[in-house]
């Protein structure tokens, strides 16, 4: 619990470490949930080189074409994930759509493995972004959605738009 000064305001210097704590999202797949069904969700850290911290902290990334692979060796790696090369950088730059890979904790890369030998289970990328400066990696355990499936997805989330919409609309007229 953070103490507060006599004001009952934070500090300046906790202010600081709060903002230094929070999510800075870099990117998002927003396809990975239209596609599929998210069972689980999984944290991982990235092993990156300088030049692609720095292109991230740029906030260039794209997860859209990313996939999860577990090889032989049962180390997770993030293939097809695109990280542009670094604008200042010389020599030292790195190859963007290089294969990744990921810091998961023994226990959860022997379920994973478990898991996606299942047919039509799959490890999506969700989100990447920085958490406390360290470049983390959200990952989905998916199952495919049909098309069927995707458009009833869609008729829910417009039912509940509409729904809010009426509700707002209803707020604001009492009011008046």
């Amino acid at each position: 619990m953070a103490r507060k000064d006599k004001a009952g305001k934070l500090t300046p210097a906790q202010k600081a470490k709060a903002a230094a704590d929070a999510k800075q999202v870099i990117a998002r797949n927003k396809k990975a949930r239209h596609d599929y069904f998210i069972d689980e969700v999984f944290e991982a850290g990235l092993v990156l080189t300088g030049t692609e911290v720095k292109s991230l902290r740029a906030g260039r990334a794209s997860l859209a074409e990313a996939w999860i692979d577990i090889d032989r060796n049962g180390e997770a790696w993030v293939v097809g994930m695109n990280i542009p090369v670094y604008v200042s950088g010389s020599w030292t730059n790195h190859k963007p759509t290089a294969k990744r890979k990921l810091l998961l904790h023994k226990d959860e890369l022997r379920e994973l493995g478990l898991k996606v030998k299942n047919k039509g289970t799959t490890i999506v990328p969700l989100e990447l972004y920085f958490i406390r400066g360290r470049a983390k990696l959200e990952i989905g355990l998916a199952r495919g959605k049909q098309l069927w499936d995707k458009r009833e997805t869609l008729r829910r989330q417009q039912d509940k738009r509409e729904a809010d919409r009426a509700m707002s609309e209803a707020r604001r007229r009492m009011r008046y």
